[in-house]
């Protein structure tokens, strides 16, 4: 069925591989580690040792692009407010490499951090008002992609499933702040579906929100998750008005004709 490139064989990159060799690909698979390069051959990707940085790209990046069709990017900035580093600076460093291959898309796994947190209803029509430096940045880095490649945009909520949910970080805190703001989460079954979905359907130049379409109160759903996980409730705060945004994924649903697949309550 072809080649793909996967830039970022982590918590999504690597299952979502593994997926798509058992649906005919071909897949090289990049990583930081060097001792997860078994991992990544054992699996059955190509495995490529790639390392993204701001003045300059580390690894044969020519061969890990050459013959695929399409470049899935799933390096998350991992920048907080005080970060000095530059994400777009590391894209950047990739579009000589791009432009000079074989690749035709790219698919870029971004965040839902680049819209604000207005308490408003969230389409892919809304303005991003990123106000996090990871947001912003991601921001910038999807419109680099847009405008050089056949690119589309995956806007990912929170992330769940193989061990990984945030009521492991907020059991037994308290002052919890937002108790009244919705959930936007995603599991990570959806994840993958939804990118074999975007392949599958050939669907380019495109920006989609990947949200599950169940938004109850952080309040709510974190409480009856501690219930269910046997763990400390944690406290909210409700001294301060929350605020939030609901995030919907309707175009997603729609164009694609997707089904998610993982109720996160």
């Amino acid at each position: 069925m072809g080649q793909i490139s996967i830039l970022g064989c982590g918590w999504l990159g690597l299952p979502l591989a593994k997926s798509l060799l058992k649906n005919g690909f071909v897949v090289k698979g990049s990583t930081t580690s060097n001792a997860k390069i078994s991992t990544l051959k054992e699996a059955g990707i190509l495995p490529f040792l790639i390392q993204i940085e701001e003045e300059k790209t580390t690894g044969d990046m020519v061969s890990f692009l050459e013959n695929s069709s399409v470049l899935i990017i799933d390096i998350p900035p991992k920048l907080h407010s005080n970060s000095s580093e530059s994400f777009v600076s590391k894209i950047k460093n990739l579009l000589p490499f791009i432009e000079n291959s074989s690749l035709e898309k790219i698919l870029f796994v971004s965040s839902t951090s680049v819209y604000a947190d207005d308490n408003l209803v969230v389409t892919e029509a809304t303005q991003p008002q990123p106000e996090t430096e990871s947001g912003k940045q991601l921001l910038l880095a999807e419109q680099l992609l847009q405008a050089h490649s056949q690119t589309t945009v995956l806007r990912l909520g929170g992330l769940i499933g193989n061990n990984r949910h945030p009521i492991h970080f907020l059991s037994g805190r308290t002052n919890v702040e937002n108790p009244d703001a919705p959930i936007n989460l995603i599991h990570l079954t959806d994840c993958i579906g939804i990118l074999h979905k975007i392949i599958e359907a050939n669907c380019w130049n495109e920006t989609f929100n990947a949200v599950a379409p169940y938004h109850p109160t952080r309040k709510e759903y974190y409480t009856r998750k501690a219930i269910q996980l046997n763990l400390p409730v944690p406290q909210f705060d409700k001294s301060k008005p929350s605020i939030g945004k609901t995030i919907l994924s309707e175009k997603l649903i729609a164009k694609l004709n997707y089904t998610f697949k993982v109720n996160p309550l």
